[in-house]
C-alpha cells in the first residue's frame, strides 16, 4: 500500500499531470473524483484517473474510455 493512501487520483491536462491526491478511504477518493470531473470535465484534454495502488487497478477514469486504455484493454 502507498503510505500516502491506497487510492490515488491523478488529474492530467494537455498530457501533463497537474494534480495528484491520495486517500486511505475509497469513499473519500470517489467523492474527490466526482468533484474533479465536475470542476475539470469541461476541458477537452482533461483526464482523471482513480487507481487502487495496492492492486494497480484503475477504479474510475474520465472520460470513461480511459480505463480500458489504461489497463491495456480495448
Amino acid at each position: 500500500m502507498d503510505s500516502a493512501g491506497r487510492y490515488r487520483l491523478t488529474l492530467t491536462i494537455d498530457g501533463r499531470a497537474v494534480a495528484h491526491g491520495w486517500w486511505h478511504s475509497l469513499a473519500t477518493a470517489e467523492r474527490k473524483f466526482a468533484s474533479e470531473v465536475g470542476e475539470y470535465g469541461h476541458r477537452a484534454t482533461a483526464r482523471i484517473t482513480l487507481v487502487d495502488t495496492e492492486t494497480g487497478e484503475v477504479l474510475k477514469s474520465w472520460p470513461a474510455d480511459q480505463a480500458a486504455s489504461a489497463s491495456g484493454a480495448g
